[in-house]
């Protein structure tokens, strides 16, 4: 039975690789995330394909972030493809245009805090405002949420504190930084386990890497999934 609390991000060079690493996972995933690095390699006629051809839900991360009606203008457009999850960055006027360009449609919004590949030191070099990654990451989640989102988009460090919000209830926690045992951190800086992700309030995970690298991705997939089933790690999804 597929699990689609686990999300695979397909983070190969085309389309072709993509459909090649779905096909090897099967039934086993149902939920896949198409991110920037694939638009050019035929990032959205993959997600096409998943989704009408193979019955897979799709995340869509673009990350959307400009003036407010360039968002809407985007998302209106983007939610034609029968997308199940987008990302816009979480600030709240990002997040109330891309509300109103999906309209009566199905898609999630979900919102941006802070990158899990971003450290304090990294936000000191952006200018980023002075405060701890976790109470920065709860304060912007609580604004995407009263602007509207769906869901956000934090590293499991932050999931609990972010499930506690009033303001959550309800919504959607979706964490990428998700690696399980004896995987490399890579890029990401705020990692936890598939395990310790959902324990911490997550809905949703999202491993890209730890599948696609692995000699067999097949069976990478079902130990992650083996391990999310565990009795002290069973949560429900929020929205599906």
């Amino acid at each position: 039975m597929t699990d689609d609390r686990l999300i695979v991000a397909l983070d190969v060079p085309d389309a072709l690789s993509g459909l090649s690493l779905a096909e090897k996972l099967g039934d086993a995933v149902s939920f896949y995330k198409i991110g920037l690095g694939m638009l050019t390699g035929g990032g959205f006629a993959l997600a096409n394909e998943l989704k009408q051809e193979h019955g897979k839900r799709i995340f869509l991360d673009m990350k959307l972030f400009d003036i407010g009606a360039t968002v809407e203008a985007a998302v209106r457009g983007l939610a034609q493809f029968d997308l199940d999850f987008l990302t816009v960055h979480g600030d709240p006027y990002v997040v109330s245009a891309a509300r109103a360009g999906v309209g009566q449609r199905e898609t999630k919004i979900l919102a941006v805090t802070i990158l899990t590949s971003l450290d304090r030191a990294d936000l000191d070099g952006a200018l980023i405002r002075d405060g701890t990654i976790a109470d920065l990451v709860q304060t912007r989640a609580a604004h995407a949420f009263e602007a509207g989102a769906d869901g956000i988009i934090c590293s499991p460090h932050e999931a609990a504190m972010v499930r506690a919000l009033p303001e959550a209830a309800g919504k959607l926690i979706v964490t990428p930084g998700v690696r399980p045992v004896g995987s490399a951190a890579g890029d990401q800086k705020r990692i936890m386990t598939p395990a310790q992700a959902i324990a911490a309030g997550a809905d949703h995970v999202v491993v890209g890497r730890p599948v696609w690298q692995a000699p067999d991705p097949r069976q990478a997939t079902e130990d992650i999934l083996a391990e999310m089933r565990s009795p002290q790690v069973v949560r429900p999804n929020a929205l599906r």
